[in-house]
């Protein structure tokens, strides 16, 4: 409450362990994403489909601690939520830096993958606006991929196709020849 009343938008660390119902807080609060979302419940699926909050996905850490749960990425689609993956990159539980590896952990079509990857991940910070897309207004971040179709990414899973970054439309690192 401290947070909104000096406008922050809340950000929950939502129904990772169990469904606690923190998906349906974080609707019920105007937070700008709930993350982890591994046990959320019916109503919480019901709750971020009908809300401006974002479900974020973080399968890096159910795959890196050997967790039979996943967030239930195709449920939360078709609830109508808007998903965005993330690494959670951290030494004790996801200790996975690659957004390629995460976009093919879940049961997502490779166009729902490049979503929650880029406008929808911006979405989850607050910054659609200015982030997330390729639009005339909009800063250049990008990621240059060698593959030859947006839709080989999540199909080749343990292969690095990053050829260079580009951050506010500089090049910032490109792969060696």
């Amino acid at each position: 409450r401290a947070g909104v009343a000096h406008g922050l938008r809340p950000k929950l660390h939502a129904d990772e362990l169990a469904p606690y119902g923190a998906a349906e807080l974080a609707c019920r609060l105007g937070a700008v994403s709930a993350d982890h979302l591994m046990h959320v419940s019916e109503a919480g699926m019901r709750a971020l489909g009908a809300s401006d909050t974002v479900a974020v996905l973080l399968p890096a850490t159910s795959f890196t601690l050997a967790k039979r749960h996943y967030a239930p990425a195709r449920q939360l689609v078709e609830a109508g939520a808007a998903i965005a993956l993330a690494t959670d990159f951290n030494p004790g539980s996801s200790h996975c830096p690659s957004m390629q590896a995460v976009w093919s952990l879940l049961r997502l079509t490779p166009a729902e993958g490049l979503v929650a990857s880029t406008l929808n991940a911006a979405a989850a910070l607050g910054r659609a606006a200015r982030l997330g897309s390729l639009e005339a207004g909009k800063r250049c971040d990008l990621v240059v991929l060698q593959v030859r179709d947006y839709r080989e990414v999540p199909f080749t899973l343990g292969v690095n196709s990053v050829r260079q970054v580009v951050v506010a439309g500089q090049p910032v690192w490109t792969a060696p020849e």
